[in-house]
């Protein structure tokens, strides 16, 4: 069901303070997800109950909340994409819902949302059945899916900060400034960027400046525009990009195989069910 990634805050100490996170939290899928959760299996947007049980309707009311808390998160309104995941994310909660009640799986429970909904799925669960797999299925499947594994290449960079807006011209006279070696006090701040990757670097400040950055000299100062303004960095240094070895984590893809395999399951069993019901969603019908 549909879960990034959080930017890391800019370090001022050294290299050896900054100890990464691991792969799987930096997995930008997984926030969605997980804030694909906490949108949709709230308690209080359940709509169109009373009028008919095999109808679901999704209000305008809903996806202005998603929009809402999504824009909170991320810093931006959803995608046409992210926000017809996060709708599917609702439906199939209200699904769950809908059916935990039915199977009166609520007893004793208070009728909490998102304790029946996972016990609806846990009922669901039992019919699921891991399918038969070997080292030859599971490394092509780690070969259609090596860019997750893969550790890219990795960049080390310092920014020289001045208070206030920068100016294209500020950024640039900052920068000779900074290359001529003059003495003295230049007026400006610093702050230190360890082991960002390109993906990082693209969300953070835009796709140009990414590319400018690992194309840059090392120990030279210039001036980058990204996507919220001027900067004056300098690239320290580049650590490579490391081919994922299929047999060190052979163990670790294989749990990936088998979340991934178990979690098609889950939700092909809940769209099954789905069928039985009508549902509407109020912001199409209006356009």
């Amino acid at each position: 069901m549909p879960s990034t990634k959080p930017n890391r805050a800019p370090k001022t100490v050294p290299a050896a303070a900054d100890a990464p996170r691991p792969r799987w939290w930096r997995e930008p899928l997984l926030h969605f997800i997980v804030l694909g959760g906490l949108l949709f299996a709230v308690d209080h947007v359940i709509v169109g109950r009373a009028e008919d049980p095999r109808t679901i309707v999704l209000t305008q009311d809903v996806d202005a909340e998603a929009q809402e808390l999504f824009k909170a998160s991320r810093g931006r309104l959803p995608t046409t994409e992210e926000l017809a995941a996060l709708r599917r994310t609702w439906l199939d909660n209200e699904v769950l819902y809908r059916e935990g009640m039915a199977m009166q799986v609520d007893r004793g429970d208070d009728a909490i949302r998102q304790r029946v909904i996972f016990k609806a799925l846990s009922v669901l669960e039992t019919d699921n059945k891991l399918p038969a797999y070997d080292d030859a299925s599971l490394r092509a499947w780690f070969e259609k899916n090596k860019a997750k594994y893969d550790e890219p290449a990795r960049f080390d960079f310092r920014e020289a900060v001045i208070s206030g807006d920068m100016t294209e011209a500020a950024a640039r006279e900052l920068a000779e400034r900074l290359n001529s070696g003059v003495p003295g006090e230049i007026g400006a701040g610093l702050r230190v960027f360890k082991g960002r990757p390109h993906a990082n670097l693209v969300q953070s400040y835009g796709e140009p400046f990414a590319k400018a950055v690992e194309g840059a000299q090392p120990g030279q100062w210039q001036a980058l525009s990204g996507k919220d303004g001027w900067r004056v960095i300098q690239l320290d240094a580049v650590s490579a990009a490391k081919p994922a070895d299929f047999a060190v984590l052979r163990g670790v893809v294989l749990q990936d195989w088998t979340d991934q395999v178990m979690a098609e399951q889950r939700t092909a069993a809940v769209r099954t069910l789905a069928e039985k019901y009508t549902i509407r969603i109020e912001a199409e019908a209006a356009k």
